[in-house]
């Protein structure tokens, strides 16, 4: 399925329908995302009232553009989007980005729209990625391609996102880079008429650019094959979703949103359970865990130390880690020793690590590096409640160097401390995330050891049993020619 969405996020050449010079359009912020992420294809603005658009040369038509197309982004009202589509297929172009609304999710005349849209690309055999969708990106730097409206242009990374909506996916990618995350792949799949999620998880599952996988559904197209793929993915890195829709009226939402009905939530946990996908309740906890996939090591346990300079927090922090699973680490004598040979003698040793309001970045150092060469710790959550804030970089500094050769997985919680703040940035670029709280951290860490628990559980056996079918498929056949509204004595 890999090679079928190829068109899409590997074209050498792509023609935007409705490219513009007018700032505010669409078809503007397309070809402007295209040029200025230096786009390594080929690229022809299609506009019949323009000579060029930004400085590039543009045809009337598709069909006019001298070269062959791989990959059209349609961004033109829907009425005469449809012509412009078949005149792709005339091209033979072989990917298409249907930004455009005013299909299915509007009803009636939009429900007819869709199904000639559908019926035009499968009978072309053309991947089609919408309609009514803000477009793909491809961090690679043989492609370097941004085509969708965002007005932010992503990090480069190994997070492959898909989202079922557009707004949703604007304000991501903009929360990604404050968090210095970076995608390899993004897709945002609208009403979903041709190109599927399930499509995506199959085409990023051997992506070696793809390390973690994160999604926003309000709806499974397929469910049987999303569990079938889902199975299969999870095994090779991990998949985080958001699953809208989880209450009636929300599930009522998202049907007038893409015209799809949200499934039953009760189903959607069971179907993330049985195939290892993780379930985030929040956008917030999405990029939590994001976060923590993209730039620590699994826990190989469930045993954690808290290292801290306020009690507060830390009770906070014991608290979450329990309600989810975790445990507490028991350090070992020899550890507790080896702090208390510089420890203030307030500090509290044990577990949380204590080390009270006056430690700096040497006590942090030295109580990370304890803890971590401790062989009954598996993780570490390191709290720092900054008390002036020109100390917050050092100390950052210091758990870095503390951590660096460790294999041990490990999170930081410097409170109330934004993703602006110098302490975050110095973290996070040396691969230690930090949150804003740490119920936010001890929640993350819990979703990497179920992650691990998931990756090493037992896959099961479906047994085959030997049943003489021919007498109950007679049965069943004969079950709905009974008379209604009469009990019927069972026939031998």
């Amino acid at each position: 399925m890999g090679d079928r969405v190829d068109p899409i996020f590997r074209p050498r050449s792509i023609a935007v329908i409705g490219a513009s010079r007018t700032k505010g359009k669409v078809g503007y912020a397309i070809m402007r995302n295209l040029i200025v992420n230096e786009f390594q294809g080929k690229l022809f603005p299609v506009n019949p009232n323009a000579d060029s658009v930004w400085g590039v040369k543009a045809y009337p038509s598709v069909l006019d553009v001298p070269d062959p197309v791989d990959l059209a982004i349609v961004a033109i009202p829907a009425e005469a989007a449809l012509d412009a589509i078949e005149d792709c297929a005339r091209k033979g172009v072989r990917g298409l980005v249907v930004i455009t609304a005013g299909f299915r999710e509007i009803g009636g005349v939009g429900e007819e729209r869709e199904a000639r849209l559908r019926a035009l690309v499968r009978t072309h055999k053309i991947a089609l990625v919408g309609p009514n969708c803000m477009g793909v990106i491809n961090t690679a730097p043989d492609i370097q391609m941004d085509a969708t409206f965002a007005p932010t242009p992503p990090l480069r990374g190994h997070i492959s996102f898909l989202s079922q909506s557009g707004a949703l996916g604007v304000a991501i990618l903009d929360h990604a880079k404050d968090l210095k995350l970076g995608f390899a792949k993004f897709a945002s799949l609208g009403n979903k008429a041709d190109v599927s999620g399930n499509d995506l998880l199959e085409s990023w599952e051997n992506d070696p650019e793809t390390k973690v996988i994160l999604m926003y559904l309000e709806n499974f197209g397929n469910p049987k094959n999303f569990v079938r793929i889902a199975r299969r993915v999870t095994k090779k890195k991990p998949v985080i979703a958001v699953k809208a829709g989880r209450t009636e009226a929300g599930g009522r939402a998202a049907v007038s949103h893409t015209g799809s009905l949200g499934g039953s939530d009760v189903a959607a946990d069971a179907a993330f359970t049985q195939t290892g996908v993780l379930r985030a309740n929040s956008i917030e906890e999405l990029f939590d865990c994001a976060m923590a996939f993209a730039r620590q090591p699994l826990p190989r346990g469930k045993r954690v130390a808290i290292v801290t300079d306020a009690g507060g927090p830390a009770i906070m922090c014991t608290d979450f880690l329990i309600e989810n699973g975790m445990e507490m680490a028991t350090l070992s004598e020899a550890t507790v020793a080896s702090m208390r040979a510089w420890a203030p003698p307030e500090a509290s040793l044990r577990n949380p690590v204590d080390l009270i309001a006056s430690a700096g970045p040497e006590e942090y150092r030295k109580g990370v590096e304890a803890v971590l060469k401790d062989e009954s710790v598996d993780a570490a959550i390191v709290i720092y409640v900054p008390p002036i804030v020109t100390e917050e970089v050092n100390v950052a500094r210091a758990i870095v160097g503390a951590a660096r050769g460790s294999k041990k997985t490990v999170l930081c919680n410097f409170l109330g401390r934004s993703e602006e703040s110098p302490g975050f940035v110095e973290l996070v670029t040396n691969s230690i995330p930090s949150y804003l709280f740490p119920e936010s951290a001890a929640r993350t860490l819990a979703a990497m050891y179920r992650h691990k628990e998931y990756l090493e559980r037992d896959e099961g056996r479906f047994p085959a049993f030997d049943v003489d079918r021919e007498p109950r498929r007679r049965e069943v056949d004969w079950l709905p020619r009974r008379p209604q509204g009469r009990r019927s004595r069972a026939r031998p």
